[in-house]
């Protein structure tokens, strides 16, 4: 696995970017970034330190997936910790095998630094290969999509 990191500056305070980021006042706000992603993003669970926390969509013929984790840390509006641990198939948690093993130890991790009004969030995570390029090319879109909202 490969360590990637992102960077974005968005004019509002951490605490209103790190609400918006999670979905923590309107689950809207992280649907809306996270559309980047997949259209139908969201998130089944809590964010809560400790809590399981299932990142859901559904894929072209309408069937759910995505990814079943564990929020490892959480201090709000400065930083949370997601360590992936399997896969959604349908209904069926996958948390074995060889897909899951590609990505096992995976984390992902977001920072709030704010200074002087303006709010530097820092996305740090894990990815195989194979879906370096795919990160690359959308983790960018996301955040911009982040800002928008974050700065209304």
């Amino acid at each position: 696995m490969k360590k990637i990191q992102f960077k974005k500056e968005i004019n509002a305070s951490a605490q209103k970017v790190y609400e918006t980021m999670l979905g923590l006042k309107n689950k809207a706000s992280y649907e809306y970034w996270t559309a980047a992603f997949n259209p139908t993003s969201t998130y089944e669970g809590s964010w809560d330190n400790g809590s399981k926390i299932l990142f859901v969509g559904t894929d072209e013929n309408g069937k759910k997936g995505g990814m079943i984790s564990e929020i490892v840390a959480h201090q709000p509006a400065e930083f949370v910790s997601i360590r992936h641990y399997g896969f959604l198939d349908g209904d069926t948690e996958i948390t074995t095998g060889e897909q899951v093993e590609k990505w096992a130890g995976g984390h992902e991790n977001y920072s709030f630094q704010e200074n002087n009004g303006i709010t530097t969030v820092t996305v740090e995570m894990d990815s195989v290969d194979e879906y370096l390029d795919y990160f690359n090319n959308t983790y960018p879109i996301a955040l911009d999509k982040l800002k928008e909202i974050s700065e209304q």
